[in-house]
């Protein structure tokens, strides 16, 4: 953080500085505690005017080096998370009073990029000579000073908060005398000049990796020091490799965390356990899939009088990862485990992703428990939340619970038949929460998840679809039961919280889509607020028309993405008013965050003296949804490029395909069976001009009338491949004729 040195005195106008609220929290959490963010924003917002680092000094009342550190580190955090900024004279300003705004820059392969704003809102565009300065992933503050060409909020860069890259990979190139390394994320437009001491061996190339020495700046280039020589772009594991260093991912567990998890013991010790209720007894069980490592969630159900009573347990994360330390800082700073086709980086050392955090069957675990009653109709009559330990009775599949329920199948039944009847009892709960569900009009979508099968050499050998059960389907009830009552739980408490938000349509989305549905003969209710039900009953209606995946493609596309946020609107998908991720804290940090709350108000905490304010909360929010979306994108990332070196072998082949998405540039068409998505380029279509319908989601041929549409079946060809660029193009194999049929509906005059 910058302070300026010897500043001349300054009049400001007297304030009256209020007590701080959080005092009692910040002298839980440290020895010598200063003030905290929200006394410091109260502070300057009652100044009306920034002020100096002398000044807050003074109305804070601190004098001694220790605590003036403090405080120097504390503001420069909340500089970094877009709290303050500083202005040239080294005073300390609310971003929120000015016109600025701070966020997380996404960058384009072309150069330019945008600016997620921190508190939402509308992108802003930020053109080539503004992106010189800065790489995807960093944190800023902009001012808006205009709209581009495309109506687009223009922004010009104020400050640089936070650099993201540290390190990338990429590709080694030497080209008369000068080195450099093209990033492999597609993202980061520089090349990072390589200087001649720095080339650790590499040869041309060669995938490495790079540490930043000097960041992008409005005159100088980024310049690195190639730290590791990955090996030939083709290498096994490659795929995967590239992926976690070019999106930053964190991957080697720091030494003082290693220190701190080296004392555990692999078994709960008896001293954990007092105090808690005690479910040993009960025949709680785990249901997964067949390659999972680590089980964090258990249930229970059984019949009662007036419907069911169901137990959900989670290992209690909690409990090891305590508030500050250093592995508590790791955890946050992973976000979550991610988790690619041929290995997991997890979120948390492996003695607690796969050990005591894992419920393992027959061996003790602490766990946090929602107990709820169900009536039958559905509804949760009443559920309350237990610190406990418990130990599972069975670790189950999905496959195998299905073939005890589904199949009833005769051995399996015998073999587990003191747990069998428990089944039943959850099977019979599971129908009765899928009738609730199809009742308060949860959107539906039909999707399709796949599974990379390799072959001895790391290649792709297959991808196949996997096929969800009953089994599935039944945690996954259970599981949203649970974390509807951890949200209504914490927002009866009044306690700051990430809830899992799904918003509905905006508007501009919800007027494109009526358009389409329009053009169909098809009405979409709800006006201009509608709600999950009416996208329920379009989905019904259209269920049994050969369109109905172009209807669901589109109807899903309407809608946001889920985030993380304390602002509590519900999530539309699942129809629910409350909602908040409470069953997977040893994979997602926003559920460790909603143990911590409700631990907290079980032990008779208030909400003033909790580890975390609204304010941690809302940056808490904004990482964790941007560490999903950046494992989103390595693993997107990794699996593209192990398609393109499965297709490279196959070009000139023929394939049936599906349209999957339509632009102004061509079709995206998707490989039947094999999962595989590629490029037909708008200049590869038969002889026409072809112009982009965005309502429609199709191109039409000016001349012909020849149409291609989203969700069309059209017979392809393998033209290229680029396996760097993850780029399959296609060419169409066949023509389709102008007219009516699957990729030739001539489009109506209207």
């Amino acid at each position: 953080m910058k302070r300026k040195k010897n500043p001349k005195p300054q009049s400001h106008r007297r304030t009256r500085r209020s007590a701080d609220p959080y005092a009692q929290r910040e002298a839980q959490k440290y020895v010598r505690p200063i003030a905290s963010r929200e006394a410091i924003l109260d502070w300057l917002q009652q100044a009306d005017q920034p002020l100096s680092f002398e000044r807050l000094l003074h109305d804070i009342g601190l004098s001694d080096a220790v605590d003036v550190e403090a405080l120097n580190r504390r503001l420069g955090a909340m500089v970094r998370d877009g709290q303050l900024v500083q202005n040239r004279r080294g005073e300390f300003c609310l971003v929120k009073r000015l016109p600025l705004t701070a966020g997380t820059v996404i960058g384009h392969r072309d150069g330019f990029g945008f600016l997620k704003p921190d508190d939402g809102g509308d992108d802003i565009f930020l053109p080539p000579r503004q992106m010189r300065e800065l790489m995807h992933g960093d944190r800023a503050v902009v001012r808006v000073q205009g709209v581009d060409h495309r109506g687009r909020p223009e922004g010009s860069l104020v400050d640089v908060l936070e650099r993201n890259t540290s390190e990338l990979a990429g590709r080694y190139v030497e080209e008369r005398g000068v080195s450099f390394v093209v990033p492999d994320n597609a993202r980061i437009a520089h090349t990072v000049q390589i200087p001649v001491p720095d080339r650790g061996g590499a040869r041309t190339g060669q995938m490495v990796v790079v540490e930043i020495t000097q960041q992008p700046g409005k005159h100088s280039e980024v310049i690195g020091r190639v730290s590791r020589v990955m090996g030939e772009r083709n290498a096994a594991g490659m795929a995967t490799e590239l992926a976690i260093h070019a999106h930053a991912l964190p991957h080697a567990f720091p030494a003082n965390v290693e220190a701190e998890v080296r004392g555990l013991s692999p078994e709960v010790p008896e001293q954990a356990k007092q105090g808690r209720l005690d479910l040993r007894s009960t025949p709680l069980v785990t249901i997964d899939g067949e390659d999972a490592r680590d089980f964090d969630d258990a249930v229970f159900c059984e019949r009662q009088r007036d419907g069911f009573r169901l137990l959900v347990a989670i290992a209690d994360v909690s409990h090891y990862v305590k508030v500050g330390t250093a592995l508590d800082h790791e955890a946050q700073k992973r976000g979550n485990s991610v988790y690619f086709a041929d290995r997991v980086i997890p979120m948390l050392p492996e003695v607690l992703s796969n050990g005591l955090c894992s419920i393992n069957p027959q061996v003790d675990r602490l766990c946090m428990v929602c107990e709820m009653h169900v009536d039958k109709d559905g509804e949760v009559s009443r559920a309350r939340f237990h610190e406990a330990v418990m130990r599972s009775q069975a670790r189950f599949t999905y496959t195998k619970v299905a073939k005890i329920l589904v199949d009833r199948d005769a051995a399996l039944r015998s073999e587990y038949k003191a747990l069998v009847p428990h089944l039943e009892d959850l099977y019979a709960l599971y129908h009765v929460l899928a009738k609730a569900r199809a009742k308060r009009g949860a959107i539906d979508f039909d999707s399709t998840e796949t599974k990379v099968v390799f072959d001895d050499n790391g290649g792709i050998a297959a991808i196949r679809p996997t096929v969800r059960n009953d089994a599935h389907r039944l945690i996954e009830e259970c599981m949203i039961a649970a974390n509807v009552q951890a949200g209504k739980f914490l927002a009866k408490h009044k306690f700051p919280t990430l809830y899992r938000v799904h918003a509905g349509p905006e508007t501009e989305s919800l007027e494109k889509l009526r358009a389409f549905l329009g053009t169909l003969g098809l009405k979409f209710g709800g006006g201009d607020k509608p709600e999950p039900g009416h996208y329920a009953k379009l989905l019904e209606k259209v269920r049994e028309r050969p369109d109905k995946h172009l209807i669901q493609t589109v109807l899903l596309r309407s809608l946001a993405q889920a985030v993380y946020t304390p602002e509590n609107v519900g999530h539309f998908g699942l129809a629910l008013p409350f909602y908040a991720h409470f069953t997977s804290p040893i994979r997602r940090y926003p559920d460790l965050l909603v143990h911590r709350a409700i631990r907290h108000a079980l032990q008779g905490g208030a909400a003033q003296n909790f580890n975390y304010s609204g304010s941690h909360m809302e940056q808490m929010g904004s990482h964790c949804s941007m560490t999903e979306r950046r494992a989103d994108e390595a693993t997107r990332d990794a699996l593209d490029r192990l398609k393109a070196e499965y297709m490279r072998d196959k070009q000139g082949e023929e394939f049936e395909g599906l349209v999957t998405g339509v632009t102004n540039f061509g079709l995206f068409v998707q490989i039947k069976d094999l999962y595989v998505e590629g490029l037909i380029h708008i200049t590869s279509l038969p002889n026409d001009y072809y112009n982009h319908d965005a309502v429609g989601h199709r191109l039409v041929g000016e001349r012909s009338g020849r149409v291609f549409r989203l969700t069309d079946t059209l017979r392809v060809k393998v033209a290229s491949v680029n396996v760097d660029e993850r780029k399959i193009d296609f060419e169409l194999a066949s023509v389709p004729a102008p007219g009516r049929g699957s990729a030739g509906r001539k489009p109506k005059r209207r």
